[in-house]
């Protein structure tokens, strides 16, 4: 065996610091230090600030929301009155379209000048007719009660009360037509009723 040293390398890692202990861990970055006071006052301010901001935005939003619902609502209230004065102003042209052949016939009839009466009779039943049905298309229809059906004071008019043979309250005689428009009285029918005997 030799006296001579090893020269093998040592198994111990040499350190920079020339000690034999192990270095101590080098301080991490300063982003990972702990919060100064500064810091942690800071972040409940930047978000409440954020959050005002957000909530600015919403309102924002909602303003605008509002403005343009408003928009609407008076572009909808402008169409709806301009539809209802239309309907006004033009309500009766069907009815007057309708009524134009029955003022066609009476001006032929007047142009007539050498009418028998018999002529004149046919032309005003016609014309007649010609009316009725104008007033059937556009919904007036006539209140005619036939004798001895029930007394309606919602339709009909009483003039009189007379002495009849038949039931109380009931139609002896009708007077002048009633008329309805659609389910309004336009007129009620005027009649005399049976008294009770």
């Amino acid at each position: 065996m030799s006296d001579q040293p090893s020269t093998e390398p040592s198994s111990t890692p040499e350190h920079p610091t020339g000690s034999g202990q192990p270095s101590a861990p080098s301080p991490a970055p300063d982003s990972a230090e702990a919060p100064s006071e500064e810091t942690l006052a800071a972040d409940p301010l930047t978000q409440a600030q954020a959050e005002v901001a957000i909530l600015q935005a919403k309102v924002t939003e909602l303003q605008d929301q509002y403005i343009r619902g408003q928009a609407e609502v008076q572009n909808a209230r402008r169409r709806a009155d301009e539809e209802v004065s239309k309907a006004r102003k033009f309500a009766v042209e069907s009815f007057a379209d309708s009524m134009l052949p029955v003022v066609d016939s009476l001006e032929a009839g007047l142009a007539t000048q050498e009418a028998t009466p018999q002529q004149i009779r046919e032309g005003a039943e016609a014309t007649l007719r010609q009316l009725k049905s104008a007033l059937e298309r556009n919904k007036v229809l006539a209140i005619d009660p036939a004798v001895g059906s029930k007394f309606d004071p919602h339709q009909h008019q009483a003039i009189s009360m007379v002495p009849a043979e038949q039931e109380a309250n009931t139609i002896v005689s009708v007077l002048q037509k009633g008329y309805l428009i659609a389910d309004r009285v336009l007129r009620p029918a005027l009649v005399t009723v049976a008294a009770p005997q």
